[in-house]
């Protein structure tokens, strides 16, 4: 399962120029990296000519940018859309989130992989305005877990030393590090294990923390 749905090459619904070159990205940049992708592999995966490259983006990095804001858009719609929001309790819905992260993990790392987690181990040092907007989409997409992560708090008394967006944030950085692992390997399993471990680290954290902060 692709992380999010995507028109054939054949597909005479697939939308602008632009539009095919940010899902041409999105895919090549996934499966071969940034600094191996050209501009003319974008190009022929989008089946659009340089000039319409050109057109659209001022160079590569440019590219990159727009890249990384487009996946933010369009995984938002997705995630907004998923089941675990149609839990009651707060608690439920984060747990949910974990469980539908793991489900999605299927095929090849360059399906279900994290573009914006992809290009930042590349780009971080090299293209500072490309790091921006990755961390921009990662975080954005962190703080989306907040409100539920403090509402479930809130309902079971937890006063705890970590805070919701912290806890958000060792989310995103648990799902990186299991794609990068699964990258390594071959083996999306090793991802799976690795989002159930967090799932019963969240499951622990809950359970084992006192109204004034402490563990039990």
């Amino acid at each position: 399962m692709s992380l999010i749905p995507r028109p054939t090459l054949k597909d005479p619904e697939r939308g602008d120029a632009r539009t095919r070159l940010l899902e041409a990205a999105r895919d090549v940049i996934r499966a071969r990296g940034f600094a191996a992708t050209s501009v003319a592999e974008l190009c022929k995966t989008a089946g659009v000519t340089s000039g319409a490259f050109f057109h659209n983006f001022e160079n590569k990095e440019a590219l990159g940018v727009a890249a990384a804001s487009y996946w933010a858009e369009t995984t938002s719609a997705f995630f907004a859309n998923a089941p675990y929001h149609d839990h009651d309790d707060p608690y439920d819905r984060l747990l949910g989130y974990i469980d539908f992260r793991r489900e999605i993990i299927q095929g090849d790392p360059a399906e279900f992989t994290c573009l914006v987690g992809t290009m930042t181990q590349e780009v971080f040092d090299a293209h500072p305005a490309i790091r921006e907007a990755c961390a921009a989409s990662i975080f954005g997409h962190a703080a989306t877990l907040e409100p539920d992560i403090e509402a479930a708090m809130a309902a079971r008394g937890i006063r705890a030393a970590w805070t919701p967006a912290s806890l958000a944030a060792h989310t995103q950085a648990v799902l990186q590090g299991a794609f990068i692992l699964a990258k390594a390997t071959g083996d999306r399993d090793i991802a799976r294990d690795s989002v159930d471990h967090l799932r019963r680290y969240v499951e622990l954290l809950f359970s084992t923390a006192t109204r004034d902060g402490t563990l039990q």
